[in-house]
């Protein structure tokens, strides 16, 4: 049965406050549609841990760099939401703009430090998008738990540092990266890549666990991460935006596996921006 969609904050806090005065916990999974069984496995866990779980569906303008990128970014709701009716989600949030910057929205979310670097040094202003968009998600939802994907390692970092830091009583839990059976993390993304070289895409995963087995060797991350960008250009990808050792707590800079850490990278194929991460050590 396809859950009831919801526009207005009116109508979801209503819901939601139904569920509350029972004594129900609430999960939210945050989403901006063209749902996947990457999204799938964060409801399934949402359902596994929570009494009532509401998926939101919104396509954050303030997040996106490019307006080409947001006017191309894929919408696809109807087909949301019957991929979703099968889980027994309890509500899907789909504002409008409207609802989340009303007239004179004037706040702006940032938390500083964990945005710097990787992500955040190519994308100027798109971690303040993303945690002023998720901290009135989960305001306006009420969520107990909110569950993210690890394939956005840096954005779980920064989300989970923002509800912490702002004391919103919202538990933020990471869950693994869903693949291709070729090794090409899931993501929305994935459906703008030519098929001419769509079979070039799983070098990505390849050569992060590559890197990952030499600096486990104890191999210098210099060098291995020289001839990991010949070999992603060599494999056809047309630019390597970053490929950094980062400590798996915090994201601070690491050159040798000295505590948990995460290799993580972004890279451009056939016009497409891709990124990935492996846990190390």
């Amino acid at each position: 049965m396809t859950a009831p969609l919801l526009r207005t904050k009116a109508a979801l806090r209503a819901a939601v406050l139904g569920w509350k005065a029972a004594g129900e916990s609430i999960g939210v999974v945050p989403t901006m549609g063209a749902l996947h069984a990457g999204h799938l496995s964060l409801v399934e866990a949402a359902k596994a841990g929570c009494d009532r779980v509401i998926v939101t569906i919104f396509v954050n303008p303030k997040q996106f760099n490019n307006a080409a990128d947001l006017e191309n970014y894929p919408r696809t709701e109807l087909a949301d939401a019957e991929k979703l009716a099968p889980f027994g989600v309890d509500a899907i949030y789909v504002p409008g703009p409207a609802e989340i910057y009303p007239e004179g929205f004037a706040t702006t979310v940032s938390v500083a430090g964990l945005t710097e670097g990787l992500c955040g040094a190519h994308r100027p202003g798109h971690f303040d998008g993303v945690t002023t968009v998720v901290s009135k998600l989960f305001l306006q939802t009420g969520a107990d738990r909110a569950y993210f994907g690890e394939k956005d390692y840096q954005q779980l970092q920064v989300v989970t540092r923002m509800a912490r830091d702002l004391d919103i009583p919202c538990e933020v839990i990471g869950c693994a990266t869903v693949r291709e059976a070729d090794g090409l993390a899931l993501s929305s993304r994935n459906v703008l890549l030519p098929a001419d070289v769509r079979a070039a895409a799983p070098a990505l995963h390849r050569v992060l666990r590559q890197v990952a087995e030499r600096l486990r060797d104890d191999e210098s991350f210099g060098p291995v991460t020289a001839q990991a960008r010949a070999a992603l250009h060599e494999a056809g990808f047309t630019e390597v935006e970053y490929l950094d050792l980062r400590a798996a707590d915090g994201l601070a800079p690491m050159t040798r596996l000295d505590r948990p850490a995460r290799l993580l990278i972004a890279a451009w194929l056939g016009g497409v921006r891709l990124i990935d991460n492996i846990a190390v050590g």
